[in-house]
């Protein structure tokens, strides 16, 4: 499975550098990563993103939290390009699931990346809204999962399984913890994996030898000891 790279992050200046390169297929945002890069102004910094990326696909989310808010930032957002995927939440802050405003701009014709989604269930209920042409990304976030004790895997086998139904319809693995997680998802065989820029300069150095990161690790320890001037 070639499973598809895209760069998480919002910081202008990175965006400028991971564009060039050509293992990045695609970038994903979302309001904490806009905040943490000093955006002022959504749509002007947003614009200033796409004027970046171009013809690679940009998932932009809404913040909105009702759906007559949710829906007028989604389809002010899916204009500011050809390459936008608007990303809509699987559910709102009151945990009301937003299938309507799916099933809505997916019957618009408006490309959309449904996000912090966590088993199959919920992609069930999403496929179960959406048509066989638009273009849809289901992101799962593996990393927090795991975070809590949960094991992503099976949701991730069963949710492939789903969208095969589907050939507009691509799965994603969101919140990477390493560099490993790009070669599960390929195994799994996800469509996209979603990866900050210092984890693909990781992925970017695959290839060492078990021999070699032994003699890496061990000579580390010897450079510390050194420097710390250690003494039995």
């Amino acid at each position: 499975m070639n499973t598809k790279i895209y760069c998480d992050i919002a910081e202008i200046d990175i965006i400028k550098k991971f564009n060039k390169k050509k293992i990045v297929k695609g970038f994903t945002t979302n309001p904490s990563l806009m905040r943490k890069a000093g955006a002022k102004n959504y749509e002007v910094y947003s614009k200033e993103i796409l004027k970046i990326t171009k013809k690679k696909p940009v998932s932009l989310e809404v913040f909105a939290d009702t759906h007559k808010d949710m829906k007028k930032q989604a389809i002010k957002i899916s204009n500011w390009g050809k390459n936008v995927y608007v990303k809509v939440p699987i559910v709102n802050s009151k945990g009301i699931f937003m299938g309507k405003i799916i099933k809505e701009l997916n019957n618009q014709n408006i490309k959309i990346n449904v996000t912090a989604i966590y088993n199959s269930k919920q992609v069930e209920r999403v496929l179960k809204l959406i048509n066989k042409k638009t273009k849809v990304v289901l992101s799962l976030f593996a990393g927090r999962a795991g975070d809590v004790g949960k094991d992503p895997i099976p949701e991730f086998k069963k949710s492939i399984l789903m969208s095969k139904k589907f050939k507009n319809v691509e799965i994603l693995w969101a919140s990477v913890r390493e560099p490993y997680n790009y070669l599960q998802a390929k195994q799994l065989g996800c469509h996209i994996i979603t990866i900050p820029p210092s984890i693909i300069k990781k992925i970017e150095k695959f290839g060492k030898t078990f021999n070699e990161l032994t003699l890496e690790t061990v000579k580390g320890f010897l450079i510390d000891s050194k420097k710390s001037k250690f003494n039995i």
